[in-house]
């Protein structure tokens, strides 16, 4: 037998459905591997960190499926790794704000599809409808304690000097979160607002929403230094705050009449994954806190991996795989957005 006919046994048989899910992706176009999503031996044997032993992961239940389709995710700059309860509804927060524009202004529909793909939670972003309001662990910008810094995903931007107002946030609905839009945003505009392309190769999310649920506030901190490590050995450059933007040029600043702004966006995307740079930041709830540590790996091309169960046990796999091979490791796939690579090997594809 084989090393992958090996790898592809091993993976068939750890798993109840691992034939149907690989199969199924494989189906549905999305770069898959077979290989372990563990890459040491059991008992460890590479001195990786522990969870603690009283930590309740839930190992039984299944996890795909488990994400909900959403048209876009936004990550609101606040400094911190832990949030109230329920971040949307928290008064006098730009999460807050959003959920209230989002509410008042949104037009769209239910999806009626899963989107392209007919493996459960795989969709893509374009066949829904919803807005996934997160918090997030970076700094703002902006020196005015009352504007934030916003990540747009899938857009792979970067949107900063938003107030935290419901002024601000319909102004960042109108200018890029209304399903309406696409990656460029909407063409007239009279906000204040500035907008970069995430200067990153990758952006790794991790939950760390100890007041919704402990089991996440636990696993993340390992998993970021877990993932700081591996990647680092692969020659990556890591950052865990967003690098401030502020003094290099925005796109309304280097848009022009004669500028085709979704062009000038994507040529910027496609370079960035020889840059080998990771952003990793923690985040509020995602859902299925049962299934800790909670990952989400976005790439340029706008692709969002949702893994569960990761353990430090994982992440070189995940790493060599995902991060830098662009292939999803299915056995601990909870679902993801614009994974259907149409002729393509790799979520980076173009």
């Amino acid at each position: 037998m084989s090393a992958l006919s090996g790898k592809l046994k091993a993976f068939v048989f750890g798993s109840p459905n691992g034939q149907k899910v690989y199969q199924d992706l494989k189906a549905a176009d999305v770069p898959v591997t077979t290989a372990d999503c563990r890459s040491c031996a059991e008992p460890c044997d590479q001195d990786h960190d522990e969870y603690p032993s009283k930590l309740d992961i839930d190992m039984d239940s299944d996890m795909l499926g488990s994400v909900k389709p959403y048209r876009r995710q936004v990550v609101i700059s606040t400094g911190k790794s832990d949030w109230a309860n329920k971040v949307t509804e928290e008064e006098g927060t730009l999460a807050a704000f959003l959920d209230a524009a989002k509410s008042s202004l949104s037009t769209s529909k239910k999806p009626k599809s899963n989107g392209d793909s007919s493996v459960p939670g795989v969709f893509s972003h374009t066949k829904a409808g919803g807005l996934a309001v997160l918090n997030g662990s970076h700094k703002p910008f902006s020196h005015n304690e009352s504007e934030e810094t916003v990540i747009v995903l899938p857009d792979f931007k970067v949107m900063s000097g938003v107030p935290r107002t419901l002024e601000g946030a319909q102004a960042l609905w109108k200018a890029a979160l209304d399903p309406s839009l696409g990656r460029a945003g909407a063409t007239s505009r009279t906000d204040n607002l500035k907008t970069w392309v995430l200067p990153y190769s990758c952006l790794i999310l991790l939950c760390s929403h100890k007041r919704r649920d402990k089991r996440c506030a636990v696993a993340a901190p390992i998993l970021e230094k877990t993932f700081t490590q591996y990647l680092e050995r692969e020659g990556w450059v890591v950052q865990t705050d967003l690098q401030d933007l502020s003094s290099e040029p925005s796109l309304e600043s280097q848009a022009s009449p004669d500028t085709d702004k979704e062009q000038l966006i994507e040529t910027q995307l496609k370079s960035l994954h020889v840059e080998h740079k990771a952003l990793i930041l923690k985040n509020s709830h995602i859902g299925g806190h049962k299934f800790a540590g909670n990952c989400i790996i976005y790439t340029p091309r706008g692709a969002g991996v949702w893994y569960g169960r990761v353990t430090p046990h994982e992440v070189e796999s995940i790493v060599k795989h995902t991060i830098i091979g662009g292939q999803v490791l299915p056995t601990i796939l909870r679902g993801g957005l614009d994974l259907t690579c149409h002729g393509k090997k790799s979520l980076y594809d173009w």
